[in-house]
């Protein structure tokens, strides 16, 4: 894939880290930094619009898209599909400007093996309790869907090694106020903060059990 210019910021984090409000939060304070909307066949939530959050899209049309190679990077999480337009992607920094994916581990170690110009965030929750209380307290899923959150959560921990900033959303507006501060660092790429979290990961880990 050939880029000229612009910055693509990869953000993944487990399900109910808070990636997604911290990310509307740093771009309705930044207007020159655009947001990727993937594609997903999961169903809409209650206050999703298609084309806002993510475009909703039939199983059978995301597997049509697949087949004609629409989708820079793709994965299938609990059960649903989710993928990111290489066309828009390719757009989007050939414009020069900055932008935002947000996406699971698995679509982000994708985008990296294919992207040189990228920066990969990865949002930790302050600990398993918190995380499992976020999860419940947002009232979005059932408890069976909860439990596979958090089962596959350790999963998505386990690659933090695989990003190069790690942010811990304790605060929120500290967890915004570091993000921020990675997008405007001019020396983005020339240090990697994951290897400094090993005993942090590990505290997380021992709580499960």
């Amino acid at each position: 894939m050939k880029i000229k210019n612009g910055t693509l910021f990869i953000i993944a984090a487990p399900s109910g880290a808070g990636k997604t409000s911290i990310i509307k939060s740093v771009t309705t304070e930044d207007n020159n930094i655009d947001v990727s909307i993937s594609y997903t066949t999961r169903q809409a939530r209650a206050d999703e619009n298609d084309g806002e959050e993510y475009h909703f899209i039939s199983e059978n049309e995301f597997k049509d898209l697949i087949k004609i190679d629409y989708f820079l990077e793709y994965a299938k999480v609990f059960g649903n599909y989710y993928g990111t337009s290489k066309d828009w992607v390719e757009q989007e920094m050939f414009t020069g400007r900055n932008f935002i994916l947000e996406i699971d581990w698995q679509g982000a170690l994708q985008i990296k093996s294919q992207i040189r110009n990228s920066v990969s965030i990865f949002v930790l929750p302050p600990s398993y309790k918190t995380l499992r209380a976020r999860l419940t307290s947002r009232k979005k899923d059932n408890l069976e869907i909860i439990e596979q959150r958090m089962d596959a959560a350790c999963e998505e921990i386990s690659h933090y090694r695989d990003f190069e900033y790690i942010v811990i959303n304790d605060d929120f507006k500290s967890a915004v106020k570091e993000i921020k501060a990675i997008i405007t660092a001019t020396n983005l790429g020339a240090c990697r903060q994951s290897t400094f979290y090993d005993d942090f990961i590990s505290q997380i880990m021992a709580q499960k059990d």
